[in-house]
């Protein structure tokens, strides 16, 4: 159940999709948007029938946005020891990344708090195209 019908709204629409800078996973080069975690948000957009719109922005204005419904998903390199987990709601780890100091980091997705149908979908999405290494 969705209490703001995410799922429902963005089926066969516009998934909005937020993007947070962070290296290989999304990388913004003027209005082009490249990266694993673009293309996956691409990709499930897809699955859906939807478009694909990108808002670019950090990860605090992008939460944001999720609680106030101006993004449906939030992609950039999120750890699933995130302090946003309080506010958003979040995935699964679906990957894991060597990070900087040379450890282990599972990755998870953000979406808006309380939209359990869309979570699943997202999830369901991810356990049929991610194998978590």
């Amino acid at each position: 159940m969705d209490p703001e019908g995410t799922l429902d709204s963005v089926r066969n629409d516009t998934l909005r999709i937020g993007l947070s800078p962070n290296e290989s996973l999304v990388e913004i080069k003027g209005s082009s948007y490249q990266g694993s975690e673009v293309q996956l948000a691409k990709d499930f957009a897809q699955s859906l029938g939807a478009k694909a719109e990108f808002i670019v922005g950090g990860e605090e204005s992008l939460v944001k946005k999720l609680e106030e419904d101006q993004v449906d998903l939030v992609v950039g390199g999120i750890s699933s020891k995130t302090p946003w987990s309080k506010k958003v709601g979040m995935t699964r780890p679906y990957t894991q990344i060597i990070d900087e100091k040379g450890k282990k980091e599972k990755l998870v997705l953000l979406v808006p708090p309380g939209e359990n149908a869309f979570l699943g979908e997202l999830e369901y999405f991810l356990d049929q195209t991610q194998e978590m290494p």
